[in-house]
């Protein structure tokens, strides 16, 4: 598939100097390279390609083509007039008009940084007017003049101890005369043990532990303090107003040194909070309160940006039922204005330019008459003013843009429709130039067939649910085919490739590939979003709040049902499902939870019980403990298993526990169920590797085609 599709290019690299960008496209030639001058809008070969292969073909002793070149990522140097290119971890340099070709030592990375993360008592972090450096001992904080031994060493801290100690995230303010620092109270570790049974380095099997906080477990507590070095005055901001915390931020100062600001992540993720306090008296104000019923979407959508040094803020919010921007005044706390408004969704800030009081975003869902979920390029003023739309195609767009943000190379597609790749203006989105369009006429002669996009309504009779639908190449309308789902609801984000081949943006090439190559075995392949995942309305999302199990079953249920409808040829008998992860939980679940209409289900990696997997995943969606994630959970209602079931886990999975899929089997096994299980030594979180992808596909063919699969060799 990759060898038969050209002139897609999905890379676009921008000079950081001047408005140049250059790319790379595969073309029925080969591999080419070519350079865009956006001001003069000229488009021309980045290098002589056949000069440079010749002089590598002599400087390497191996024949190297000049569309095969070896290397697919270059930079210029020297004001342009020499390239760097990278073989086999070797730096080369390839000097234009000389035509010289120099092998080079590669640079080292640079050296000396700490990372706060990792700092330990006694290491110095130096002042901003660089006379004094802030460190701990015994923990607590202490300072001293710049050199000095002990001699002027000042301690600021009494109350550290090792149940109540002060954090190595120490914060110097601008004007070197405060300091930010956090005061932890310790959660309680949760270790994780898991056996390497089979290690390649030894006979015997080893044991690895690691830290792995799970739903409920105790977190850290953290109480941002201020010291301010010339008063000698110490400010604690009281525990009672920062309770029940999840997550809080380091402290960031101001340019100016008045304040600083941290947020506040309490848990349950129903509350989040920007604060301030002030540098000047210690006071301590709230900046931006978030409430939500359910869950605020801290990981997926949260946005923000201080202009004018913190006097107003940018901030993402769902208050109205969509994600948008909203312009705060952090003078009052006060919303100064709603910036965006609508039925549809921001997804992606790109930039904020203080001086025009302009933002350039990613949205989608504005243009009603197009898939909601599709990517499009817009730009607005602060007061909300003013909406542009840098791009309004019917396709899911990816923009790169130039340092200045004058210029970007926009590439858009669907699915189902060949990419298209434009260099346009940020001024008003006007299309400059046509770079590429891509042309699949090789792969449509090998039999290849494009997924089709579809879309029907969900459990309400009214949402409209977005999938895709893939056949295979040898398709034929009158033959009975069995569907194959596959799933992944986690709420995180939604999962259906908008782009053509799958690549952009965020796209699985390799998950999408899958979908056609599990097609080709005799099935229609299908995936949609339904309720619960994410890029719709807040009412669309909070399906999964506390529900985990919906994984929007519902809803693609009735999508697959009318699919069917309009192409009798989709065996709804037959109907299997697989998935992994958080896809693996729900690929078991509909063989416990939707037995009516799936019969067949693979799951690996599976998280089956969401009290067993990462806390900060499944407290974002699941809430704080209850009886809700028993309700939730797998391995409490293995009983209603009813199917074929495959069970895949790697026992050296750190993303998921795999005594969750251990749990779930102990559960099937005590409820006399009949299931598939395979382990594979040794692979950490994955659908199973190459054996386990052979496994699935006979699994399938065995139980959907009712057909002995043939013995792997003859495929090799």
């Amino acid at each position: 598939m990759e060898n038969k599709v050209f002139y897609a290019p999905s890379d676009f690299h921008w000079a950081e100097k001047n408005n140049v960008f250059w790319y790379q496209v595969s073309t029925p030639k080969g591999k080419e390279f070519f350079i865009v001058d956006a001001v003069k809008k000229t488009r021309k070969p980045a290098f002589d390609q056949m000069e440079l292969a010749k002089s590598l073909t002599i400087a390497t002793g191996h024949e190297i083509h000049p569309n095969h070149l070896p290397f697919s990522s270059i930079s210029f140097v020297e004001e342009g007039r020499t390239m760097e290119f990278i073989i086999e971890d070797q730096l080369w340099q390839f000097n234009f008009r000389s035509g010289k070709l120099e092998l080079h030592e590669r640079a080292e990375g640079a050296k000396g940084s700490i990372d706060i993360s990792q700092r330990q008592e006694n290491d110095r972090v130096l002042s901003p007017d660089r006379q004094r450096v802030a460190f701990l001992r015994n923990h607590n904080l202490f300072i001293a003049p710049v050199d000095s031994d002990q001699a002027g060493e000042i301690q600021l801290s009494y109350d550290g101890s090792p149940g109540e100690y002060y954090s190595s995230f120490i914060s110097w303010s601008p004007d070197s005369k405060k300091i930010a620092s956090l005061k932890v109270r310790p959660g309680t570790p949760r270790i994780v043990h898991l056996v390497e049974s089979a290690p390649e380095d030894q006979l015997q099997p080893k044991l690895h532990s690691f830290n792995y906080l799970k739903p409920g477990d105790a977190l850290a507590q953290k109480q941002p303090v201020l010291f301010n070095l010339e008063s000698g005055m110490k400010t604690n901001v009281d525990w009672a107003l920062i309770p029940s915390q999840f997550k809080l931020s380091k402290p960031v100062w101001r340019k100016d040194s008045r304040a600083f600001t941290f947020e506040n992540n309490q848990r349950g993720h129903q509350v989040y909070q920007v604060l301030g306090i002030s540098a000047i008296d210690g006071s301590f104000k709230e900046l931006i309160r978030e409430e939500s019923k359910t869950f605020i979407d801290y990981s997926g959508k949260k946005f923000r940006f201080d202009s004018d040094d913190g006097k107003e803020i940018i901030w993402t919010s769902e208050r109205d039922g969509w994600n948008h921007l909203f312009l705060y005044s952090a003078v009052t706390g006060k919303i100064k204005n709603q910036i965006t408004k609508g039925r549809w969704v921001v997804r992606g800030i790109v930039k904020v330019n203080e001086m025009e009081r302009t933002i350039i975003f990613e949205g989608s869902g504005r243009n009603p008459d197009q898939d909601p979920y599709l990517i499009q390029y817009y730009k607005v003023n602060f007061d909300g003013t003013n909406l542009v739309e840098l791009t309004k195609e019917n396709g899911n767009h990816r923009a790169f843009f130039s340092y200045d943000h004058k210029y970007f190379v926009d590439t858009y597609s669907l699915a189902d429709t060949l990419p298209v790749s434009l260099l346009r203006s940020s001024k008003d989105g006007n299309i400059l130039m046509h770079l590429e369009k891509c042309n699949i006429s090789e792969l449509l002669n090998s039999g290849w067939n494009k997924p089709e996009i579809f879309s029907a309504k969900g459990r309400d009779g009214k949402t409209d649910i977005w999938g895709i639908i893939v056949r295979p190449s040898n398709f034929s309308p009158t033959k009975s085919y069995p569907v194959i789902e596959y799933v992944y609801a986690g709420p995180q984000d939604s999962f259906v490739p908008k782009s053509f081949l799958g690549t952009a943006p965020l796209g699985d090439y390799r998950s999408y590939t899958a979908l056609h190559e599990l097609a080709e075995l005799g099935f229609i392949v299908v995936q949609a979003d339904g309720m619960g995942t994410s890029n719709r309305s807040k009412a669309f999302h909070n399906v999964a709040w506390k529900n985990l199990k919906d994984a929007g079953f519902l809803d693609r249920i009735a999508w697959i049902k009318a699919a069917a409808q309009v192409y009798p040829y989709m065996n709804l008998k037959q109907v299997g499902i697989y998935g992994n992860s958080a896809g693996g939980q729900s690929s078991a679940g509909a063989l416990l939870f939707h037995n009516e209409f799936y019969k067949v289900a693979v799951s690996s990696s599976g998280c089956h019980d969401n009290r067993m997997d990462k806390l900060w995943w499944n407290e974002q969606w699941m809430g704080e403990i209850g009886p809700h994630y028993a309700a939730s959970s797998n391995v409490v209602n293995a009983y209603k298993m009813k199917g074929k079931l495959l069970l895949i886990v790697g026992e050296m999975d750190t993303n998921v526990d795999p005594s969750s899929t251990m749990q779930f089997i102990d559960a099937l096994i005590k409820g006399n169920k009949s299931f598939d299980f395979l382990i594979v030594p040794g692979m950490g979180h994955s659908l199973g590797g190459e054996y386990g992808e052979h496994k699935r596909r006979d699994f399938f063919i065995e139980h959907l085609l009712g057909v002995d699969p043939p013995e792997w060799e003859i495929f090799k």
